[in-house]
């Protein structure tokens, strides 16, 4: 019984040591991928915040719209932006507390709204937009109000239907605000990734080990996270403001993410009166720049290809 009892606790560790050491090198593979993508420029909002940004490639205008923790040195922007780059002169930005952009004042929805307006002040003409995640949910605020854009589209806008959603928004935000407030960095982002996100614990009890540098560059945005729920607080857009979102909207998702998302994709295409959807094979809520690029990179759009302009390049189909 004791020798059938170490055998397993021997499979058990060998199985424990392979799978940390596949999470090793896939987060350090990310680690590599996190390069600066260009010089860095700013804009002042309406409220005198600077805002930083990047400028890259030529072609017409596209903004990226970051999620919670990302910022032009974190997450899918550093990858994302040069593909894209090749098509659309790219509008990379962090937005407000992130990377090298200012914090001016009491955070309101509104004021992240004027710094979308401020960057696509800069790129000129009307920009197609990219939102991620909560990214995702700012673009369609802005949209809502009038900023003007060509097109949207948008990756998994986390806008999830529950009955309980307006309370479970509530009362993560507040108890993320005592965290941050404690100056709890570290349990603020552990806080998100599982109750939020809703990474394993065991994921994230390893994660600032084997993925340090990305871990410490969530810490330094933490104190943003309630911005990203603030915005997410308002889902009117699908709602009684819908109909103000006039311009074309993709939605696109992964068909490999939570039920819940791949539901959230559907709701917000439905709800908006020029959306089409779209799940992206074997993807996931972590943004893949690979698959994701494809969809909305320029290309010209004939009549044999006029059928398929929506499940290829959607942004800039214009037969």
């Amino acid at each position: 019984m004791k020798v059938k009892r170490r055998r397993w606790l021997l499979i058990f560790a060998v199985c424990l040591v392979v799978l940390l050491i596949g999470v090793w090198w896939a987060l350090q593979a990310g680690e590599r991928s996190l390069n600066p993508i260009g010089k860095t420029d700013f804009v002042t909002s309406r409220d005198g915040t600077r805002i930083a940004f990047t400028k890259l490639g030529s072609g017409p205008p596209l903004i990226l719209v970051d999620g919670a923790f990302c910022y032009r040195g974190n997450g899918p922007a550093p990858e994302l932006a040069p593909v894209l780059a090749k098509d659309f002169t790219v509008y990379a930005y962090d937005r407000r507390g992130r990377g090298e952009s200012g914090n001016s004042g009491e955070y309101a929805v509104e004021r992240e709204i004027e710094d979308l307006q401020a960057v696509a002040a800069v790129a000129g003409d009307a920009p197609f937009v990219v939102g991620i995640s909560s990214g995702a949910a700012l673009a369609l605020q802005a949209a809502a109000v009038g900023v003007r854009m060509r097109k949207l589209a948008l990756y998994e806008p986390p806008y999830l239907d529950s009955n309980d959603r307006q309370e479970h928004l509530e009362t993560v935000k507040a108890q993320l605000n005592n965290l941050i407030q404690a100056n709890d960095r570290y349990g603020a982002v552990k806080y998100f990734m599982t109750d939020v996100f809703g990474a394993p614990k065991a994921f994230v009890l390893v994660m600032p080990l084997v993925m340090r540098g990305s871990w410490q560059r969530n810490e330094l945005v933490a104190h943003t996270l309630p911005y990203d729920l603030t915005i997410l607080e308002d889902d009117s857009v699908l709602t009684s403001r819908s109909a103000q979102i006039i311009l074309p909207v993709l939605v696109v998702g992964g068909d490999k993410s939570p039920q819940p998302l791949r539901d959230a994709v559907a709701r917000v295409a439905k709800a908006l009166p020029h959306a089409t959807s779209r799940f992206l094979p074997g993807q996931t809520h972590m943004l893949s720049a690979a698959a994701f690029a494809p969809v909305v990179r320029s290309s010209s759009c004939n009549r044999a290809r006029a059928q398929n302009a929506l499940q290829s390049n959607w942004l800039t189909a214009t037969c």
